[in-house]
């Protein structure tokens, strides 16, 4: 078997035909292009139809390929600040390591993260440690896979209080075609989801949520489906009766129109339906 993946994308393929491909309530405009030297730019904005807030950002990210250098910088319509240096393959191979830091000019408020990752045939690990003069928090996640089957760890330690926060364990099995994945978190919460691409047009998905003490089980089916190489649309309902349904169409390359909608079936009559609309430029 391969690298297999980290804690936080196992079960990645059916959380992506879920929650790719829908906007609702939003209009957005994301564009992408890089420069003649290398430099990567990507401006993200959205505007929310309920409340007309508008969010945005810029980010700039440039390799440093010889060295196995990666910087990022970021600003967001919030005025908040970031950086992020990343060095990967350089002291051994596999290992990857990063150092995030965010800045607030209008509160002054500075927060910053080492990261680190450590990737092999068999094993991916990870260990992050939020910097806080009153005592680091850490977080660390492994995930072993043999023959197609995956089992993963991930825990959060507050050293300031010397208390375990997060407790969470995953079970999954991986072909290229079929994706199976359970976890638990903090012995509270259960999930489960089943990914198939049932052929090269067809993709479906489910997923299942039950928390200790609830009495109500969620659950939700999902399917994308490839109309032609420029064109894909998207479906989705849950236990809830809320229904979604996403539209796809690449106009021309590297211009991609996005239209969403989500219909609440059990009020179908009453509104608070909501509707989505997302431009994807690249260059």
């Amino acid at each position: 078997m391969a690298v297999p993946p980290a804690y936080a994308d196992l079960g990645k393929s059916a959380k992506d035909i879920f929650n790719k491909g829908y906007g609702f309530g939003l209009v957005k405009l994301d564009v992408k292009t890089k420069s003649s030297n290398g430099v990567e730019f990507k401006t993200s904005g959205s505007s929310s139809v309920d409340t007309s807030k508008v969010v945005g950002s810029l980010e700039t990210k440039y390799k440093w390929s010889e060295y196995g250098l990666t910087f990022t910088e970021k600003w967001t319509t919030e005025n908040t600040l970031g950086t992020e240096i990343c060095v990967e393959d350089q002291i051994t191979k596999g290992l990857k390591l990063s150092f995030d830091t965010t800045f607030s000019p209008n509160s002054g408020k500075k927060s910053g993260k080492i990261k680190s990752a450590y990737k092999r045939e068999n094993l991916n690990v990870g260990i992050d440690a939020d910097l806080d003069f009153a005592g680091p928090t850490i977080h660390a996640a492994a995930v072993g896979g043999y023959e197609g089957w995956l089992a993963g760890y991930q825990m959060t330690i507050d050293t300031a209080k010397s208390k375990l926060t997060q407790s969470n364990f995953a079970v999954g099995y991986k072909t290229e075609d079929f994706q199976l994945h359970t976890n638990v978190n903090d012995g509270r919460e259960f999930a489960g989801s089943i990914y198939q691409k049932v052929n090269d047009q067809l993709e479906t998905a489910v997923n299942l949520a039950w928390t200790a003490g609830s009495n109500g089980t969620r659950f939700g089916v999902a399917a994308k489906y490839q109309l032609d190489p420029s064109a894909s649309i998207s479906a989705k309902v849950n236990n809830a009766s809320l229904v979604g349904i996403g539209y796809a169409q690449t106009i021309r390359p590297g211009i991609k129109l996005l239209l969403s909608a989500l219909v609440d079936g059990k009020n179908i009559n009453t509104g608070g339906h909501k509707l989505g609309l997302g431009l994807e430029l690249e260059a």
